[in-house]
């Protein structure tokens, strides 16, 4: 069950991460771009699925809060 949850929850921030990379690269925002990058990146690192949830929410509020 950990395996399976791991892999559902990086498809959903990998496509949020989509989501960001692509605004960023098209309104030229690094905020944006780089939690886009990292949203990708990040899932391959994460073993348990709480530090995968945590890390993930933290990643996907950062553009909400950080505008430049």
């Amino acid at each position: 069950m950990d395996s399976a949850s791991i892999m559902l929850w990086s498809v959903l921030f990998g496509g949020i991460g989509i989501g960001y990379f692509m605004y960023g690269r098209k309104q030229r925002a690094i905020v944006p771009f780089c939690i886009g990058l990292s949203l990708f990146v990040f899932p391959y690192f994460m073993s348990s699925v709480t530090m995968l949830l945590i890390v993930g929410v933290i990643l996907v509020a950062i553009p909400y809060f950080i505008k430049v």
